[in-house]
């Protein structure tokens, strides 16, 4: 994967699951810095490489992210991961949680993408991959918050695509199904492994798919979304009453 050889990358959501694994899977890809990013920057594994610089970063937070972009201005590759889930269905689930998912998943990495973009332009060619999730495609009424703030962001991510085009900013949009992360505690689906999961992600971005779901899981539920929609309404609408009526 030579796209990411020698090259300067910041992850956001670095601590723990894919964020994480993305960083272990770079530094076996022969990249030169990885800005890794989260909210507590203690709570950051010991990666025991010199080429990981850690920082704070609630991507939220205009002061922090301002911060973030003028340390790390030679940013090549930004990898846009960090992201939150709350329960809750539409018509009763908890207002504030749904604020809460679209504040991080949908307007902070619209903050970290406005800020980087000039970055990325000046050290072109460059990347933008936009973590985002198979709940962009289809209804989760369970987390219906968190569906509608990814459907948002990829909505956005197609976009900045086009904003970009023609600056040399390549940007990349990752909708993964069910991986087996801190996130994802406690759920019934066949979790995707982080690892295996990151490799594919790099996989993908190398072989220039702009638009990519990297894991099985996530696949059979956009084929079913593409071909059979009424099947895929069907298999959500018993899952949730089935959830709702124990």
């Amino acid at each position: 994967m030579q796209i990411f050889k020698n090259k300067v990358i910041l992850i956001t959501g670095a601590n723990r699951g894919i964020g994480r694994s993305l960083v272990e899977a770079l530094l076996n890809n022969g990249v030169r810095k990885i800005y890794a990013t989260c909210r507590d920057v203690n709570k950051m594994p010991a990666f025991n490489d010199d080429r990981i610089i850690s920082l704070s970063l609630d991507i939220t937070n205009d002061q922090q992210v301002a911060y973030t972009a003028a340390e790390a201005h030679d940013t090549q590759i930004l990898i846009n991961n960090a992201g939150t889930i709350h329960s809750g269905n539409i018509l009763e689930g908890d207002l504030l949680g749904m604020d809460n998912d679209l504040q991080v998943n949908y307007f902070g990495t619209i903050k970290m993408m406005r800020a980087f973009a000039p970055i990325l332009i000046r050290n072109k060619p460059s990347l933008m991959i936009n973590i985002i999730s198979i709940a962009a495609y289809s209804p989760l009424p369970s987390i219906a918050g968190y569906a509608a703030s990814k459907a948002a962001l990829f909505s956005a991510t197609q976009s900045v695509r086009i904003e970009l085009a023609k600056k040399d900013v390549s940007v990349y949009a990752v909708n993964p199904g069910a991986i087996d992360t801190d996130m994802n505690k406690g759920s019934d689906w066949n979790m995707a492994d982080p690892h295996r999961t990151a490799i594919k992600i790099l996989e993908n971005v190398s072989d220039g798919k702009l638009d990519s779901i990297p894991d099985e899981m996530g696949q059979g539920m956009y084929t079913t979304w593409r071909e059979e929609p009424a099947k895929l309404a069907k298999l959500f609408s018993d899952l949730y009453y089935s959830e709702n009526t124990k």
